[in-house]
């Protein structure tokens, strides 16, 4: 019975330690997994600070510019031009915040060497959103590649192949992941809560000939296989996408629109159900408007 209670006993040993091994190894390898995510993240992130910092148009020399212009205006030459602090006045002062119109500028040229698929640039104030925007002839080929090519997590916002490349149709979706870094589309969701879009009403969205300041009008969580059933990546189906947006909006806006207006849609990935989709909808104005 002792022998036999002994050749128990260091079998249970050996199994508890197969089990250490096992949990370390297990551990170990979670680890080494969890380190080369972090790594591809920041592998993203220093290639978009790169690309930014290369592509951008000095902030400082603009705002000096626009500041000698103001300073024309004060001497009495000149028509109105851009404001020191580029503020301009909303369509509602007291419905709307004044518009703070940022001295950014992207040199699409460079941009254009980097990659020819480039179609714009869409920047929000104070939030993450400050990438190019890209365009392909499918959903996939942006959807874990950066603007210069390489496989990267992050990806690449990039607009539906189905919309005009030059943002000339009226309906012109652009598409981001949801990253738990809170990078690329991972601030779009924040806009479910009426106090962030209180603080963030307006994005900008910079093309090759044009800049325009986007008004934020809707935001809502949509059912991916609703979006596809009802066919509202089609400029046909704006009006319905419209009526859509409205009734179920996160947020309220007092942005308007006309029949002849463009439209911009954000979209990314949600989680209150599975195959969920938050959408943001604004309408494209020219970026000094009043």
């Amino acid at each position: 019975m002792t022998r036999m209670t002994h050749k128990r006993s260091s079998k249970s040993i050996m199994i508890v330690w197969l089990l250490l091994l096992l949990s370390i190894c297990v551990t170990v390898f979670s680890g080494y997994q969890l380190w080369e995510i972090l790594l591809t993240y920041e592998e993203g992130d220093r290639n978009y600070r790169q690309l930014q910092e290369q592509v951008r148009v000095q902030d400082k020399e603009k705002h000096k510019e626009e500041e000698g212009e103001e300073d024309k205006e004060s001497a009495g030459g000149g028509a109105v031009v851009a404001p020191s602090e580029n503020t301009v006045n909303s369509i509602e002062s007291e419905a709307r915040p004044l518009v703070k119109v940022p001295p950014l500028s992207i040199d699409f040229e460079l941009l254009k060497k980097v990659n020819a698929d480039s179609a714009a640039w869409l920047y929000c104030p104070d939030t993450v959103i400050d990438y190019p925007v890209m365009r392909a002839d499918d959903y996939e080929w942006y959807l874990r590649r950066l603007p210069d090519g390489s496989s990267n997590a992050n990806g690449s916002l990039f607009l539906d192949y189905n919309c005009s490349p030059d943002f000339s149709g009226r309906l012109n979706i652009i598409y981001g992941h949801n990253m738990k870094s809170g990078k690329m589309f991972g601030s779009l969701t924040e806009y479910k809560k009426q106090d962030y879009f209180d603080r963030h009403p307006y994005m900008y969205l910079y093309t090759e000939h044009e800049n325009y300041r986007v008004d934020l009008l809707y935001g809502c969580v949509i059912r991916a296989g609703d979006w596809r059933e009802r066919a509202f990546m089609y400029e046909v189906n704006l009006e319905a996408l419209l009526t859509c947006a409205s009734s179920t909006t996160t947020f309220k806006s007092a942005a308007a629109y006309t029949d002849t207006d463009r439209f911009v849609v954000l979209s990314t990935c949600s989680y209150e159900f599975d195959d969920a989709r938050y959408i943001i909808v604004g309408v494209l104005r020219p970026e000094y408007e009043v």
